[in-house]
Formats: structure tokens, C-alpha cells, sequence
């Protein structure tokens, strides 16, 4: 069984009336993606400042690397590398110079510090960029030099939040890639993001927090079978009665459809052969329809579904 590299137990965070963590556990094993998902306010950042110990919280007990972890505990800290949403870099330092910062303050030794550093530097695709100072940098560029002062000290656990906020789909991709091979040299990674398609692409598991607390946590696999929806058929059509709408939800697996600017949406909850038996409503019925696609649900139907919520890009918030 794998290591726990993180543990959390009934973590309680008061801002006066407010409760922003209310009775949060999670365990993070060695070697996981870990996705940490939830609507704005939910209390994700708090966890995270909680967990790094940067945040005093009012009960319950954190432990990284077996260890309880506190502000002073600068032996777990060293084997972190934390990578926020709002990029923390120094504009009067170059590209190089400013992972030789970051490094150095983990890495005392100067030839292990320059070629710690110039791993990173190749790890993120700056080589062309290290004479450059951070404004600039385009912000995928700048995102890059963010996670490479992150990880150039090689870190065990390593935590991104939103890494890809407002970058170019060449750099997110990049950064993708990067995150996935920073795993596979050996690193836990706990990953918080509102793209949900990139939760579903990098995280080995999830947690969903809201209000403060766990409310479903599980692979993409088992979140997917705790909710109602399993598939949704989506029909462009040109119009459709009230009548047929009704033959259409009095399927047996039929819980809700939608008719909005020609198109009919119809989710299911379980059973098989939906799709032909919607179909053949239609076509008995002598009515035309053009494009017809079936859909598993995602990670954005288990999140809206269980949070109920609509998603929020936090930029800018």
C-alpha cells in the first residue's frame, strides 16, 4: 500500500461567524495526482494555507510525511514546492536568476544549485528566455518561470493552484505535460483547477469540497457513478410537440429533457438502449432530426450536480 504522504483530520478554520473548514479530512497517497475541486469560497485555499501551515486553524491535526506539520518544521518544507494561482516571481531578476533564487533556498550547494537549475529551466522550455526579465515574458512564458521556481529544488510534494489560468493552449498543454512527468520522476502533485477536462486528463483521484467540507471524493470513474446522470442524448431538431416531449419522458430511464434553440436534450438515469428507444419515438411518430450524439457524463456534470453550483473561473476574482 502506498505511503500517505498527506493527512489531514478534522480540520476546523474560523474567520469569526465564518466556517471555512468544517471538519475537512483527506488523505494524499505517494505518487497521486491529487484534484482538489470546488466553487469559489469553497475552502480550498484555506486547506491548502492550512496545510503548508501558514494558517492557524482552531482543531484537528495535519500531518506531511508523517510528520505533524508546523511553521517551524523546515524539513517537511524543504520538500515542497508550491505553485499558486498569482504569479510570485521578482521583475529585477532575469529567467535564471530568479530560479537561482528560488532553488537556493532549499539548495545550498553551488554546482548541485546550477544544475538543479538548469534542469528546470529545460523542464519548462525557457532556454530561449533565460536572459529575459519576468515583463517581458508572454503569460504562458511567465506561468512557466512560475512552476519552474516551484520545482527546481525537486520537491516530493508539489501543490499547483490553477497553473493555467489565462494561458495559450500551446502553454497549458506544456504545463499538462509537465505536471505528468514531475509525477512520473516520483513527485505527489495535489492539483486545484476549474477546468474540469483538466482534472479529468491528470488526477489519479479527486476530492469535491464545498462549504468546507469533503463532500465526495473518489477516482474520475467512481464520482461519475455517484450521481443520477449517465448519459446524455442531445437531438438537433427543427421542432417538437409537447406531446412527443411527454411519450420521450415517460421512458422508463427518462428524468429530464430540455427543447432550447433546436436542440432536445434528454438525460438518463441508468438502463440501456436509450438512444434507440428516443429514436424510435421520433420516427414512429414520422418526425425529421438531424445530427444525434449520446454523451457519458463528465467530471463538470458530477461537479454541478453535487456542489450545485454553476463554475466560476476565479480569474479576476
Amino acid at each position: 500500500m502506498a505511503k500517505t504522504v498527506v493527512k489531514i483530520e478534522n480540520l476546523v478554520k474560523r474567520y469569526k461567524d465564518l466556517i471555512a473548514l468544517d471538519h475537512f479530512s483527506i488523505d494524499i497517497h505517494e505518487g497521486e495526482v491529487f484534484g482538489l475541486l470546488g466553487p469559489n469560497g469553497s475552502g480550498k485555499t484555506t486547506a491548502i494555507n492550512c496545510l503548508l501551515s501558514l494558517l492557524t486553524f482552531d482543531k484537528g491535526t495535519v500531518e506531511v510525511f508523517g510528520e505533524k506539520m508546523t511553521p517551524d518544521n523546515y524539513k517537511a518544507k524543504s520538500q515542497i514546492g508550491v505553485i499558486m494561482q498569482n504569479v510570485a516571481v521578482f521583475d529585477e531578476l532575469t529567467v535564471r536568476e530568479n530560479i537561482d533564487y528560488f532553488c537556493g533556498l532549499y539548495i545550498k550547494d553551488k554546482a548541485t544549485r546550477k544544475q538543479y537549475v538548469e534542469e528546470a529551466i529545460a523542464f519548462v522550455g525557457l532556454e530561449d528566455f533565460v536572459k529575459f526579465y519576468p515583463k517581458k515574458l508572454s503569460g504562458g512564458l511567465l506561468r512557466r518561470l512560475n512552476i519552474a521556481c516551484g520545482i527546481a529544488h525537486k520537491p516530493k510534494l508539489i501543490i499547483l493552484d490553477e497553473p493555467t489560468v489565462a494561458v495559450d493552449p500551446q502553454s497549458r498543454n506544456k504545463i499538462l505535460e509537465g505536471i505528468q512527468e514531475l509525477n512520473r520522476n516520483g513527485a505527489t502533485i495535489i492539483y486545484t483547477s476549474h477546468y474540469m477536462e483538466e482534472v479529468e486528463q491528470i488526477c489519479t483521484r479527486i476530492a469535491i469540497i464545498d462549504k468546507g467540507k469533503n463532500v465526495a471524493i473518489g477516482t474520475k470513474d467512481e464520482l461519475k457513478k455517484m450521481i443520477r446522470n449517465t448519459e446524455t442524448v442531445t437531438i438537433e431538431i427543427m421542432s417538437v410537440s409537447e406531446e412527443i416531449i411527454g411519450k420521450i419522458n415517460a421512458l422508463e430511464h427518462v428524468y429530464e429533457t430540455d427543447f432550447t434553440d433546436g436542440k432536445l436534450v434528454i438525460k438518463c438515469s441508468g438502463g440501456k438502449h436509450n438512444l434507440v428507444k428516443i429514436l424510435g419515438i421520433l420516427s414512429e411518430n414520422e418526425i425529421s432530426f438531424g445530427r444525434v450524439y449520446s454523451e457519458l457524463p463528465t467530471l463538470n456534470d458530477v461537479f454541478l450536480e453535487i456542489t450545485g453550483k454553476e463554475l466560476r473561473d476565479k480569474e479576476g476574482q
